[in-house]
């Protein structure tokens, strides 16, 4: 199949953007700028629309996918490099979120929150991370700390006051996301919550806040008043 640039003018997807706007455009044509061109038979338009069939059209459930787990969708057309495009052009929106998003300062859960699940929401294994603010609570570090499976995490408590005590933080609030939906903290949940804010009170910092994220919504420990 021949390059995009010598598709027939109502068949090319460039042009359309650019006479309509990226707003004009369907996933599948977004996606077939990205891969350029097809298959011997179809058009990079249909090669698109054969991935998206395949993951029902839902392109949140595209942006989960890892390079290896978009190649078992065995989309004709789709190799390694196509791939590797594809995935990175979506991480690169969910980090184009994170970045809107962001707060300097720390206010309300629900603004940290919108933060947060910019850069979890989508994962579909466990991932805890830690903000580390100053006395006016503005930013002064973001970190992941660590990466579970599809059932849990583990927060090495050590490190992250080892983290706080570099970045001169004293007040830090914890995160991870749940993949199954529920935002619900477990007892688990809680426990390491305390354990760590124990902790953290040796050295005169506060944990303020305990944030668990999903799709569904999030769950502020704050909030809920057991902080």
């Amino acid at each position: 199949m021949p390059a995009i640039h010598t598709w027939n003018e109502d068949d090319r997807p460039r042009e359309k953007l650019m006479a309509k706007g990226v707003e004009a455009l369907s996933n599948s044509e977004l996606l077939a700028i990205l891969i350029n061109n097809g298959t011997k038979d179809e058009s990079a338009i249909d090669v698109c629309k054969n991935l998206l069939n395949s993951i029902n059209n839902d392109i949140v459930a595209l942006s989960k996918l890892s390079v290896k787990q978009i190649l078992n969708l065995k989309t004709k057309g789709i190799g390694p490099a196509k791939a590797v495009i594809i995935a990175a052009a979506l991480e690169f929106g969910v980090r184009r979120n994170m970045a809107e998003s962001k707060q300097v300062t720390v206010g309300k859960s629900k603004d940290i929150a919108t933060y947060l699940r910019a850069q979890l929401q989508h994962k579909t294994y466990e991932v805890f991370t830690v903000l580390y603010l100053n006395i006016s609570n503005k930013i002064l570090h973001h970190e992941i700390l660590s990466e579970g499976g599809i059932t849990g995490t583990i927060a090495d408590t050590r490190m992250i006051l080892q983290r706080a005590l570099e970045y001169g933080a004293v007040n830090i609030i914890l995160c991870h996301n749940h993949p199954s939906g529920n935002v619900k903290p477990s007892r688990a949940d809680q426990m390491l919550t305390q354990k760590i804010k124990d902790a953290a009170a040796y050295f005169d910092i506060a944990v303020i806040d305990h944030i668990i994220v999903s799709e569904e919504g999030f769950y502020s420990f704050a909030d809920e008043g057991i902080m």
